[in-house]
């Protein structure tokens, strides 16, 4: 049986949540590329090249939670979704900023120890995984199984 999900949470609210949580994730991705195209130092370390290379994961997590909103956006699927479409969407996106902000944050300590050059990147990467990990995981959690009637209640509510 196909679980369905359902959020009951105001248009304000949902908009609240949704602005930061985009701006993380593309604060994110967008801060990871720029580690590989003007950062090449970082490469140049075995310990952060494994960290920004393990970083490519939440992004990628991100990037698929994304797809996934979008997708449910062209169909019309706001507010119920099958559980699937919920953890592909919103959960991909929590569990993206999650492992992101431990990434960013292990990354950001190792270059303090080890190179010790310029941060913003990384900082920019830790804030946005933090921003996306919080409001997508805001509306995740509001997000409540609906329980499916069966036949029989159905028919005892219509007598």
């Amino acid at each position: 049986m196909n679980e369905m999900y359902e959020t009951k949470i105001s248009d304000q609210r949902w908009i609240a949540y949704d602005i930061p949580g985009n701006i993380g994730w593309i604060m994110y991705v967008t801060g990871l590329a720029l580690c590989f195209a003007k950062r090449p130092e970082f490469l140049n370390s075995p310990a952060i090249c494994m960290q920004i290379l393990l970083a490519v994961i939440p992004a990628a997590l991100m990037l698929v939670g994304i797809a996934e909103l979008i997708s449910e956006r062209i169909v019309k699927l706001d507010r119920v979704l099958p559980k699937k479409r919920l953890l592909r969407g919103f959960g991909a996106l929590t569990l993206g900023g999650v492992t992101g902000m431990v990434l960013s944050v292990i990354a950001l300590i190792t270059d303090a120890v080890t190179v010790g050059t310029d941060y913003k990147l990384l900082i920019v990467m830790s804030v946005g995984a933090m921003l996306c990990a919080l409001f997508s995981g805001l509306l995740y959690r509001g997000y409540q199984r609906i329980c499916p009637t069966s036949k029989k209640s159905e028919q005892n509510a219509d007598n």
